[in-house]
């Protein structure tokens, strides 16, 4: 390999200025994000204010509802994976390999993991609005719609989708949604405490 070969170096073997540019803004993206993660809510009421922008400029402008119907695809396909367990108990039925989720009361319990986590989640969807938001600028994705057709469309697909996720946590027992760490009452202490 000669000299200048790899990639993002320059013909005298140090970094190009491209290179360090785009690398530093991956740092700070990276490190905005870190910064970020102990806010869940305020990152929400974040995505959702961008989310009501988006809605507000696709009225006003009336067009690019190809792009909102994509959009919101994507976001049901996201939910439904934040939903989901990161195994599925289906596929571990016959097998056992690994650990399943408990289907009986007297079954160790154990912790439910998300197929997407919630981060995960808020990024992508954050990043989904972003893109459907650059996509109204350009008139070429401004096709030409019967817009009622594609909201009963993506009812029914909801409905559809949802029903067949709720059986899912029914047949197998689990619920995705937590309030922090179960708490076990003990006995209540009767003894005199023991002092020497």
């Amino acid at each position: 390999m000669s000299e200048g070969d790899s990639i993002g170096e320059s013909v005298h073997g140090k970094p190009s200025m491209v290179y360090r540019f785009f690398s530093r803004l991956g740092q700070i993206y990276q490190s905005w994000l870190d910064k970020s993660t102990p806010y869940t809510a305020v990152r929400w009421i974040v995505t959702l204010g961008l989310s009501f922008i988006y809605m507000i400029r696709v009225y006003l402008l009336q067009g690019w509802y190809i792009v909102t119907y994509a959009l919101g695809i994507y976001h049901l396909n996201l939910f439904i994976a934040f939903l989901s367990p990161k195994v599925d108990p289906s596929l571990m039925e016959d097998s056992d390999d690994g650990p399943s989720l408990p289907t009986r009361q007297n079954e160790e319990f154990r912790p439910f993991i998300r197929r997407l986590p919630e981060f995960k989640f808020w990024h992508s969807a954050t990043k989904g609005i972003l893109v459907a938001m650059t996509c109204t600028f350009f008139e070429a994705f401004n096709v030409p719609v019967f817009w009622p057709i594609l909201v009963m469309y993506f009812i029914m697909l909801f409905c559809i989708t949802m029903k067949r996720q709720i059986k899912h946590m029914i047949k197998y027992r689990y619920i995705p949604f937590t309030h922090g760490k179960r708490k076990y009452k003990g006995k209540e202490d009767v003894g005199k405490t023991f002092a020497s």
